[in-house]
Formats: C-alpha cells, structure tokens, sequence
C-alpha cells in the first residue's frame, strides 16, 4: 500500500496541523506516521509551516498521477428483495432523505472533481434518461440484465475501465468516501458482528485482502463501492472477458471475478463505519433509517394492503419476494402475525387477462375448497391479496404421488358442473394475442406465416370435433399447484380459466413441463384413468399444438415489451410444428397434409428440448402408445 501517497492525499484535501491526526487517518502508528512524514519531507513532497502541514508543487504534481478518471455506477438489476418498491422504480433512484441513493452518489464524486460517469442500465432503463441531461452521466444498456447477473454489466463497460470506481446504485454514504487521487485498488467493506451470509474478506499485516468467502462471524464483510488502479483496472478487464465466456457463470456477481483473482489483483480493504455506508436490502431496513417510509411509502401495493386490512404501512413486515410467475409479480408480506401475498399484475397485462372473468372463476369454485384463499381481488386493477402458505412446495409432477394430486384437483373442478359466463375460447386469444403482436412488429419467427396457415387448418379441425365442455382451469402447470406437507394440493392462479374441453387443462400441463409424446399421452392416461381412445389423444394433440402457438405468440408480445423468457417461446413454437405434424401423420387432418411430416426425418425439428426429437420419431413410426 502506496502510504506516501495517502499522506499526500490526506495534507492535500484537509487542513492538518498534527502527526497524530495523519496516523488517525492512515490508521497506523504514530511512530510509523512519523517516518512517514520524514520521508515525504526529504524527497520534497511535503513542507511545514505555521503550525500546519501542506503539499509542494513536487506533491501536488506526484499526486496527480494517482488522479481518479472515472466511475461506473451498476444499475441494470431488478432489485428483488426490495420489493415492492423495485416493481414501480429502479432501486437505485429510491429517495433516502429525500434524494435518490444514485443521484447522492453522483453528487459525491462530483465533490471530488470526478464527472466522468457511466451507469449501466437494464431494468426501467427508461427511468435512467434524465440524468444524462441532469449530470451529464452517460449510459450504458446491458441486454442480459434479466438473464444474468451483474459480472455482465462490468463485461459491458470493461473498455471503460481505466483508474475506475465501480459502484452499485443502492448504496447511500452519510460522509463522502469518494477522493480526487486515489494511489491503491480497494474494495470498501464493513464490519458485522456474529454470524452473516455476506461476502466476507480476510486481509494481512499491511491490509491487502487474501481470502473472500461467502459466510463468517465477526467479520469484514464487502459492502459495495471499490476502486482499480489503472494496472489492476486493465487486469480485471481482461479477466471479466474470460469470466463472460466461461460455462456456469450466470448467477455470478463481479465480485467473483476478484475472489477468483486474489493472486494476482493487488486489493486492499477499505475499512467504513457501518453507520455510514448503508445499503437497504428490504423496505424494512430502509424504515428504519428514514421515517418518510414508516407511515407511507408512496408505494400503491402497500397502501393497498393498509386499505384492504386497515392499518399503517408500519405494520405491514415481513416483506420477501416470491419467485415471480410469467405473467405477475408477487410478494409474501405479514400483517398481525399472519401471511400473505399479494399480486401485482406484470406490464400489459391487462391487455392480455380479464381479471373480472377471473374473479368469477374464483366465486364459482370456492365451495370446492381447493383454490388459494382470497382476501381481495381488484378486477379493475387485476391485484390480489390471498392466504401465504409458507410450508408448502410448487408441484414436482415426477413425483407420482403429487401428480395424482393434481390430477384430482383438476377432475375435480371438470366435474363440479360449476360454469362461468365465458369461454376459454383458444382461437379467440389466439386472434387477439395475433393482433397485439402485429401491432408491436413482436413476431420474430422466419416460417411464422407458414406455421400460422397451419393453425388456421388445426382450428377449422377443432370445430368439427365432438368434446364435452366443463369449467377449465386454464393455466393447469405445475407451478399453480400448490403441495401442502400432508399431500393435498391447491389450485393457483385462475386468470385463464373458463369453461371448454377439460383436455385442454392437460395439454397445457404437457407443454409447460415440456413433455416428450409418450410423456404426454402417459399424463393423458393417468388423467383419464384407463387408456385413451383415439380421438381424445387427438385432442391432446391438437391442444398441445395449438397452446404452443398460442403461448409462443405470448412470449414474443412480452418480450416485445422488455421481458426475457430465453427458450421458452422457441419451445412453445416447436409444440406447434412437432404437434401438427402428429395429427397429419396420424392422419386426422387428410392425407393432402402428411408429406409435411417428411421434415421430421430431416433434423429440422432443432434442439431446444427433448420434446421435438421424442415428438419427431413417434411420428416417423406413427406410434399410437407404444
């Protein structure tokens, strides 16, 4: 550790008048202090007079060699364990004594004459854009925000690394750790006293860092903003390009890159007072240092749950993300000891969902006794508070025994005669979804036109077929199954359901497990009980065809709109093709139609999931079970 240098640093920013107030600063001895000090003098760097210390024109201009070029601020993730507050605005724009935690730090560096700052952007990017203006910060966009985590924002800034802070958004500092020159790479860090999850640090006699490992007691624990000298800067570069590349590294943070690297990144500890360098993981953390948040956060999910059970927002705890679903976001919260969660409907969806269908669902079936138990659902809005169910698990459909459970729930709403005034009606969403996605120039697939001319044939065969009519679930998958301790299951997430075909629940549990055919038909049988007939694997078929058509449209409109879902509408869309070839080759749908199932010998069927090449050789050898 370059000491001359902070030495310089500290006489250069402060008005110091002793040696006992440099080795506070430096944190050494005074003893130490003083050969330091005798040093920096004999080379002409520092003088003394009048009671105080100041720097030569040789250490102004040894300092500025040390002079920081920029900072990069991370700022593309969601921010999960802040919900709900992260659902309505990027965490680090959240106001903490009245000012967004970035835009404090922005302030900070420009304290110190640092106004070269890149932010890398992601989710609600769009929220970012007035800091441009504001500050004159520059942007940076990391496409794989949603897939990856936050080793791929430094991966798309590494050619500004140079002399560089690297900060996250959502830290706040009380006092300005920020400097104009700073001589040694550092990560800051703080202490926690008994045990904790965080990243801990170990460093030796002259504070370089050895050792980082995830979990200690009594530690130093790594709590946000570091610093790369211009040598260590270039290093970790280099080492972010290879991390990037390397299998396994999606969940990794940046910093494994310097846990891996220890050897060869020179990185000092930089000790901060744990009341002055803060970062609020949950809303609860965050109450407690800025009243504003006690009574009301400004937060609509929260001053709906204070409405709906008629208290302050104080007595709302508890808060913890759930795994968000495809469609919704949710959250675990605690009122008066007691669980629940509430629902907030994702962006476009009420484009896409009439939740007042949905609400009548949830009337219709509630004296079965299976459904999630509600205490409010918005139509106009589409959110929902139900009963939290903390010791149950989502369905495992391997496992025979839930499976069956499931299966019995679902039989069980087929057979309860209850009925709703609407459909689930396939062609009818398929037609809307068709429109939203065309409107959003959102359809992405080479062959789309020619898949859809198939669809078209698939729906003209769905009207001539004879199938009984029942309520449907409609989004029958196995994450809307809950498993209780005891077995039992429940029924999630209605906002599909109406009345149609009950094989429809079946095909779309097939294809959101991503069912092979055999997979499928052996789902079918076990539903049925016995062995299927003809005609109802027909349907199974049809289902699966024309549900992977309608959730592949889905997932393009989404994603048109900022969401990620990675394979899963090339998965859907395959369903589509491999299943229309099925029926052609099984001959419902004429003989004009089967050469089209040639394309199934030829490999065309790609290789995104185990579904095409199972789907592909029962229909080469028109399998009917076997």
């Amino acid at each position: 550790m370059n000491l001359i240098a902070l030495l310089c640093r500290e006489i250069a920013q402060n008005k110091v008048t002793s040696q006992r107030h440099l080795a506070v600063a430096l944190d050494v001895s005074l003893g130490k202090m003083n050969q330091l000090v005798k040093t920096a003098q004999e080379r002409g760097l520092v003088s003394y007079a009048q009671g105080a210390y100041s720097l030569t024109k040789a250490g102004l201009l040894y300092l500025e060699q040390f002079r920081v070029d920029n900072a990069i601020i991370l700022a593309a993730g969601f921010g999960s364990r802040f919900v709900p507050m992260s659902y309505n605005n990027p965490k680090g724009l959240t106001e903490v004594m009245g000012t967004p935690m970035i835009e404090r730090q922005i302030l900070q560096l420009h304290e110190r004459g640092i106004y070269d700052i890149i932010i890398v952007v992601g989710y609600l990017k769009e929220k970012f854009e007035y800091l441009i203006d504001k500050y004159g910060v520059r942007l940076v966009f990391n496409p794989e925000y949603q897939m990856k985590n936050n080793h791929v924002s430094l991966y798309c800034v590494r050619e500004y690394l140079k002399r560089s802070y690297i900060l996250v958004s959502d830290n706040w500092m009380q006092d300005n750790i920020f400097n104009t020159w700073e001589p040694n790479s550092w990560i800051a860090c703080i202490y926690e006293e008994g045990d904790t999850s965080e990243w801990v640090v170990s460093a030796d006699n002259r504070q370089r860092i050895r050792r980082i490992g995830i979990g200690g007691r009594d530690s130093w624990v790594i709590a946000g903003p570091s610093f790369f000298d211009a040598e260590s800067a270039q290093l970790l570069a280099q080492l972010t390009e290879q991390h990037y590349s390397l299998p396994g590294t999606d969940d990794h943070f940046w910093e494994h890159i310097l846990k891996d690297n220890l050897g060869t990144l020179r990185v000092y500890i930089n000790r901060q007072r744990s009341d002055n360098l803060f970062e609020f993981e949950r809303l609860e953390e965050l109450r407690g240092f800025d009243e504003r948040y006690q009574l009301d956060s400004g937060n609509p999910a929260l001053r709906e749950i204070a409405e709906v059970f008629g208290v302050y927002e104080d007595e709302i705890t508890g808060i913890k993300p759930l795994k968000d679903g495809m469609t919704n976001y949710s959250f675990a919260f605690e009122v008066k000891g007691r669980g629940y969660v509430f629902r907030l409907p994702g962006r476009d969806a009420e484009r896409l969902i009439d939740r007042y269908r949905e609400k009548a669902a949830y009337g219709q079936v509630a004296h079965l006794g299976i459904t999630d138990e509600i205490v409010s659902l918005n139509a106009a809005s589409g959110t929902k508070i139900s009963r939290y169910y903390p010791d149950t698990h989502i369905l495992d459909w391997h496992d025979e025994r839930e499976l069956d459970e499931a299966l019995r729930l679902v039989r069980m709403v087929h057979g309860s005669g209850c009925e709703t005034g609407h459909d689930f009606d396939i062609a009818a969403m398929i037609s809307q979804y068709r429109a939203l996605a065309d409107e959003a120039s959102a359809i992405r697939f080479g062959d789309f036109d020619v898949v859809s001319h198939r669809m078209s044939a698939l729906l003209d065969f769905k009207k001539r077929l004879a199938a009984p009519r029942a309520l449907c679930h409609g989004d029958f998958i196995h994450a809307n199954v809950l498993i209780f301790p005891d077995g039992s299951g429940k029924l999630i997430d209605w906002e599909y359901s109406g009345m149609g075909d009950p094989l429809i629940d079946v095909a779309m549990f097939a294809i959101f497990a991503l069912m092979g055919r055999l997979e499928a038909e052996a789902l079918l049988a076990r539903y049925l009980d016995r062995a299927p007939h003809e005609a109802e694997r027909a349907r199974l078929y049809l289902y699966m065809a024309l549900g992977g058509y309608l959730w592949s449209i889905w997932a393009e409109l989404k994603q048109a709109g900022g969401q990620e879902f990675g394979a899963y509408p090339l998965q859907m869309y395959r369903y589509a093709k491999d299943y229309y070839y099925v029926l052609a080759v099984e001959g419902f749908l004429g003989k004009e139609v089967q050469a089209g199932a040639a394309s199934l010998s030829t490999g065309t069927t790609g290789s995104f999931t185990a579904v095409s090449a199972a789907t592909a050789a029962a229909a080469r050898k028109l399998a009917r079970g076997a």
